[in-house]
């Protein structure tokens, strides 16, 4: 039998275009690594990417990819921390 498997629809939110990447993981991945790929594929640093919810709520990547799509579902946004409240000179 197959693991089970979850889908992430992720938003890059820093381009005006709003590009997206859906990925497609095992539920019992760590979602960090979600966070990773997702970064790598939009050509952002992970160190310093955020994933939020459409909402706006803060996610913590500290979990599995599973516990993840089940308390927020499927539709994330991807914001790189550089352009998260920085002071404009």
């Amino acid at each position: 039998m197959a693991a089970a498997k979850v889908s992430f629809k992720i938003t890059l939110t820093s381009d005006p275009k709003l590009p997206f990447r859906v990925v497609n993981v095992p539920a019992e991945a760590p979602f960090t690594a979600v966070v990773a790929f997702a970064a790598e594929e939009f050509k952002v640093p992970a160190a310093t990417s955020a994933v939020i919810t459409a909402d706006g709520s803060g996610i913590n990547p500290k979990q599995s990819a599973g516990d993840v799509f089940l308390k927020h579902g499927g539709d994330l946004r991807l914001i790189p921390r550089d352009r998260v409240g920085g002071a404009r000179v």
